[in-house]
């Protein structure tokens, strides 16, 4: 997306402020109890920008209505809330808001259109985090209260549409928020006439759009006139007028009318100083615009400074300061080590994945050494994530109208939340005491270049991606050395070229190559390659392993199947053209890790505790309970089945109290090899029968009686379901065992959120199934899933697919790589697997073997290395 695009975040305006004509119901409540003037006071000087003075009156009024726990107290609430949110404190703001909705709705009910500023608030907050998918809803239900109550042409239905069309640009769905805005411009106009404050914030959304949507000329007008009705309304220093006047400058900027754009950038900056600090993450937005404007205009020497204040202040945009960084090295501005550091810095604080939280919290639990202090850790994390999915089910239900509330469960939440935040208050005092560095290895500082080298060996290479707007950096570290280049390639590009570039890894292509279109493309991968690696080639090529470090849409690009030189064609006559080619696999064995961090959290912490069982496994599930024996299922099953599903409902599976086996059968062919997988890699690593769980006993069940810590590698040979792969399953899933009754604790499917419940100390765990890489839902960054719920229950390694493998496959190729490990235990994990993968890339005895969908699903995420 293009910077014009990333500016208009900066510059759209919610309207948030009470009703245009009449006082509100909240503000006559507060009048009935003597605050009105007080109330009035506050309101006004929010509405003017001036929150260190709203805020001890706000927080007062707060004070003297404790005791009423009624709407008044819910009224001054939403007040202090907004003090907070001006002041960019959206971490006291949110509790204040979630507290006012709850209190105004038992005060007055759930239709009170009293909640429609308090959800919009909430809303809001969401979408300046980038939590669209919590906003929307909230922003809908503010839509639809406001309209049930009020006449289709109230001043507070005009904010509700805007709100919402803000919230639409911002998803860039541009069709839906036009009429929306133009609906809410007709309402604001005929209730306050053409120069109301909120009239300018309505012009200056429908200015952002037309400039978003290349319509420069149509865009001028609108921003214009928003600039000149807040100058004469509101005066010259208010902070609206900042915004107006940075919209404007951004759109000279794209027209390269930098001498009109300058003055606009420097005198909105200068507004946000003087108004709400230096410090405030609005000003630190005006300051990094005025730096990517001198950048563009070619003065990198001037744009430094800015960009080193957004850095300093934690607000940095990688957008703007990796370019910076970049060509002040380039243009000897900074010394090379400095400029290198800050962009690490800022690549760390800005790319942190739930995946690379979850390694966070393992190495929390480690670096506590006792069992006892682990124990509190991992309490202290556990009750954290389930206080957060209580309240992400609170919202949801905030969100829906009154007819699908159910308010026992959400008092029964809000209920269980306190007595979370109670005992976690307890559990931290303990560990303040007793785990000193807890505060501190929970918020780990990012690791400089002298850092990252001593925890490298002298064969591995390290490479770094951050994908921004219109261009991307890669960078590269080994003990010796150190490179920073830029790749030619934004966003939008990488994401169409994954995309492309995965197209061709399906297993029913190997089968069916009578026709080329649609099989691997080498041309691609060789032109991805060039882009990626080929930048730091000299660093990074001679070493035997590689560790990346992905972003975005790299996180679901397999390295491995990179090609390392000009293939004769884009796409071979036949199948066993595709063994020539020069794979990035033949020269480096590559491993995943989740974050920069996570290189040191792995390998600090490798297990020393003696005792350990080798391995515990998880195969041929029974997924029809008529096929009575592994026999019965072979015969069924046969080899040729992919590890996945087909989109099936799978509450159709079940009828009456058991199951429709017919349906099921269907849906989830069996998988025999699975059985003789397992035992065969259990045989490798001398695992014993009784922890070899296979038929039936695949359950989870039997997984959650399991003591699991006690081994070292978890394996599941299974069938691996993604978020929607499933109607009505709304998170990644590993299939086992169906039971005649689902239970709570049992029904088949073991759900990622079911996995972040377990209690591992596992090495590896090995998930032989179909697209374990995938997001937590549909369009998630890949590892968000399972990846990341194994990391956090105790995985230091996983080996993961990318996408339906083929389980013939999958059998070989795991077995080959256990089998590898046991002849040559110091070779490592993910060298294990780049020799399976080549055996059987190079095995001529079928022509399909050569194709790339059969040998190159897996990945190693995590430590590769054996320590």
């Amino acid at each position: 997306m293009t910077r014009r695009r990333l500016t208009l975040v900066a510059g759209l305006a919610l309207a948030i402020a009470t009703s245009l004509s009449t006082p509100s119901l909240a503000q006559t409540s507060l009048a009935q109890k003597g605050l009105a003037a007080e109330g009035a006071r506050i309101n006004a000087l929010i509405s003017a920008g001036k929150y260190p003075e709203a805020l001890p009156l706000a927080q007062a009024m707060v004070a003297r209505l404790e005791s009423d726990n009624g709407r008044e107290l819910s009224a001054a609430l939403n007040n202090l809330g907004q003090v907070y949110a001006g002041q960019g404190r959206d971490d006291l703001a949110e509790p204040v808001y979630k507290r006012a909705i709850a209190l105004m709705e038992k005060a007055l009910g759930l239709d009170t259109v009293l909640i429609a500023p308090e959800l919009s608030n909430l809303a809001a907050l969401y979408q300046r985090q980038g939590r669209f998918t919590e906003a929307e809803p909230l922003f809908k239900r503010a839509l639809a209260v406001s309209e049930k109550s009020l006449s289709r042409e109230h001043p507070d239905v005009g904010r509700a549409l805007n709100n919402l069309a803000t919230l639409y640009v911002k998803q860039e769905h541009f069709a839906d928020a036009e009429p929306l805005f133009q609906r809410a411009l007709a309402i604001y106009q005929k209730a306050a006439g053409p120069e109301h404050p909120a009239v300018a914030t309505v012009l200056n959304n429908i200015g952002q759009v037309d400039r978003d949507l290349n319509r420069d000329a149509d865009a001028e007008a609108p921003i214009k006139r928003s600039l000149a009705i807040r100058e004469k309304v509101l005066g010259p220093d208010h902070p609206d007028v900042a915004r107006s006047l940075n919209n404007l400058a951004g759109l000279y900027e794209h027209q390269q009318r930098y001498a009109d754009a300058e003055p606009l950038y420097r005198r909105a900056l200068a507004i946000r100083e003087r108004a709400l600090g230096p410090d405030h993450p609005d000003t630190l937005t005006s300051t990094g615009n005025l730096a990517y404007f001198l950048y563009v205009s070619g003065r990198t020497a001037d744009a430094l400074p800015p960009a080193e204040r957004t850095l300093a202040g934690g607000r940095a945009q990688l957008r703007i300061v990796l370019p910076i960084l970049f060509s002040a090295r380039q243009q000897h501005l900074l010394p090379d080590d400095k400029a290198l550091d800050e962009a690490l810095g800022a690549i760390q604080r800005g790319t942190q994945s739930s995946a690379a939280s979850a390694v966070n919290k393992l190495a929390v639990r480690l670096a506590a050494g006792s069992d006892r202090l682990a124990e509190l850790a991992r309490k202290d994390q556990d009750l954290g994530a389930e206080a957060e999915a209580l309240d992400k089910a609170i919202i949801a239900a905030v969100s829906k109208q009154a007819g699908q509330r159910d308010a026992a469960a959400e008092q029964r939440s809000r209920a269980r939340i306190a007595a979370i935040k109670s005992e976690r208050a307890g559990l931290q005092k303990t560990l303040a005491v007793e785990f000193p560095d807890y505060a501190s290895l929970s918020n780990p500082l990012p690791l400089a270049v002298k850092d990252i080298q001593p925890l490298l060996s002298a064969d591995e290479a390290m490479t770094i991606y951050s994908v921004v707007d219109k261009q991307s950096y890669v960078i590269a570290i080994t003990r010796e050395g150190v490179d920073w280049k830029q790749v030619p390639l934004g966003a939008d590009a990488l994401t169409q070229k994954v995309s492309a570039f995965r197209k061709g890894l399906d297993v029913g292509k190997a089968r069916d190559a009578s026709a080329k279109s649609g099989l691997f493309d080498l041309a691609l991968a060789h032109e991805l390659y060039v882009a990626l690696l080929g930048p730091v080639e000299a660093l990074t090529k001679d070493k035997r392993s590689l560790l990346v470090v992905p972003s975005a849409a790299l996180t679901a690009l397999p390295f491995h199947l990179l090609v390392t030189e000009t293939p004769q064609a884009a796409v071979p006559d036949k199948l066993e053209g595709y063994r020539n080619a020069a794979w990035l696999l033949r020269r480096q064995a590559v491993s995943v890790l989740p974050s920069v961090i996570s290189l040191k959290s792995l390998r600090a912490f490798a297990r020393r505790d003696q005792g350990v069982k080798p391995m515990t496994g998880f195969g041929d599930p029974v997924f029809n309970p008529a096929a009575e024996g592994p026999a019965d299922r072979r015969a069924a099953g046969g080899k040729v089945a992919a590890r996945s599903i087909a989109t099936i409902a799978y509450t159709d599976f079940w009828r009456g109290a058991g199951v429709d086996r017919a349906r099921l059968a269907q849906a989830l062919p069996q998988l025999p090899d699975t059985a003789d997988e397992l035992n065969a890699v259990a045989k490798d690593v001398g695992a014993g029968e009784v922890d070899i769980h296979l038929g039936r006993d695949a359950s989870e069940t039997t997984l959650k009686r399991a003591a699991l810590a006690q081994y070292s590698i978890i394996y599941f040979a299974t069938h691996g379901l993604v978020a929607g792969d499933v109607k009505g399953l709304g998170e990644p899933s590993l299939a086992l065992s169906i039971p005649d009754q689902p239970s709570e604790i049992d029904d088949g499917l073991l759900t990622a959120s079911e996995v972040a419940q377990l209690k591992l100390n596992a090495d590896w765990v090995v998930l032989s199934a179909c697209n374990t890489i995938a997001g937590d839902k549909p369009g998630a960054e890949a590892l968000s899933g399972l990846a990341r719920s194994f990391f956090y229950a105790g995985a230091r390694a996983l080996l993961v697919s990318h996408w339906a493998v083929d389980s013939e496959a999958a059998t070989r190729l795991t077995t080959s790589t256990f089998a590898l490990l046991k002849n040559e235990p110091k070779i490592g994990r993910a060298e294990a697997l780049r020799r399976a993968m080549l055996t059987y890339v190079d095995d001529a005895s079928s022509p399909r073997n050569a194709y790339p969908a059969l040998w190159g699903p897996f990945a190693l995420i995590g430590e590769g290395e054996i320590r």
